[in-house]
């Protein structure tokens, strides 16, 4: 195989978080992983302990090399923690749990920027060190930092109010104006406009796939894409499958409900997929506009991410 990712892939993912690396690696099993370019979420990306952390593009190459921790669905597995607990024990705040290897690939990241690189290219660097044939796309190379306006004033990274806070659910606003104020990097939107399928992952619609739509023009070439676009619930039985998004979307009153997800996507969407326990669903879905599939989106067992795949494509393939 291959270790060249093609520059105009038929099936271009907007992508961040767990649930989207999941889905990834089981779309690279039902196609050539060279025919998926993933365009990558860098709102979470922040500094921490002098090195430049991205992580969902660390988590979608980790995942897509099988070199993923699986049982807490980022980082490298069987890492060690020896470079946080000793700077823990000088007395830094290490809330931000970040592995020896893991911080090895935090740190060429930092290298190469200061060497004057951008986050595309060293994304590029990284998946090929890492055996990874998919092309993977940071969304921007601009900082887009998303921001959490909390019930009390205050307003915080995203990465504080999930990891250092645990997600409080007194979500006031999301605050993506860095991404509305960025660029999207080279690429993005040439791919979005030369893909035979389009397809907005299983991740949370507020802070993973938001910052994406966000960026300038995205939203438009997805708009006027000849491709089919189809999105796929991270929202299962009224709950998400994994992180805050419910206390996200209620923060920017949406419902947190597969439909609730329906409906922030229905100006640049032409079909979704729902998990069979929200089946009922599918009417008001259809009625937004969208042609639904429904299947089990869990991704709880080997092979469902793959099946799960295969409804998405054969859904898009009907909407051509």
């Amino acid at each position: 195989m291959s270790n060249a990712a093609s520059e105009h892939a038929p099936v271009v993912a907007l992508a961040g978080g767990v649930g989207a690396a999941r889905f990834l690696r089981g779309l690279t099993e039902v196609i050539a992983p060279e025919e998926v370019t993933a365009i990558v979420n860098t709102g979470d990306d922040r500094e921490f302990y002098g090195v430049w952390v991205s992580p969902d593009v660390d988590i979608v190459t980790y995942t897509l090399a099988d070199r993923v921790d699986s049982e807490r669905g980022y980082g490298l597995r069987g890492d060690s923690f020896q470079v946080v607990e000793a700077l823990g024990a000088l007395g830094h705040e290490t809330w931000f749990r970040l592995g020896d290897r893991d911080f090895a690939t935090c740190q060429h990241r930092s290298l190469r920027l200061r060497e004057g690189l951008g986050l595309a290219a060293i994304a590029d660097e990284l998946r090929r060190a890492f055996g990874v044939t998919t092309r993977i796309l940071p969304m921007s190379e601009s900082p887009c930092p998303t921001r959490v306006a909390l019930h009390d004033g205050s307003v915080v990274h995203f990465e504080d109010y999930m990891v250092r806070d645990g997600a409080p659910d007194t979500v006031e606003r999301v605050d993506l104006s860095a991404a509305e104020a960025a660029t999207p990097s080279k690429g993005v939107l040439e791919a979005i406009e030369n893909a035979d399928t389009l397809i907005l992952c299983p991740s949370n619609p507020v802070v993973s796939i938001g910052p994406i739509l966000a960026l300038p023009g995205v939203r438009a070439a997805l708009s006027a894409a000849r491709a089919p676009v189809v999105a796929i619930s991270p929202i299962v039985a009224g709950a998400p499958v994994k992180g805050p998004a419910d206390r996200l979307l209620r923060g920017v009153g949406a419902e947190v409900s597969a439909r609730g997800v329906a409906t922030l996507y229905r100006d640049v969407a032409d079909g979704f997929v729902l998990d069979q326990h929200d089946a009922e669903q599918s009417k008001d879905i259809e009625a937004l506009g969208l042609a639904t599939r429904v299947t089990d989106t869990l991704m709880k067992k080997p092979g469902i991410a793959a099946s799960l795949a295969r409804h998405v494509l054969e859904l898009a393939a009907g909407l051509r």
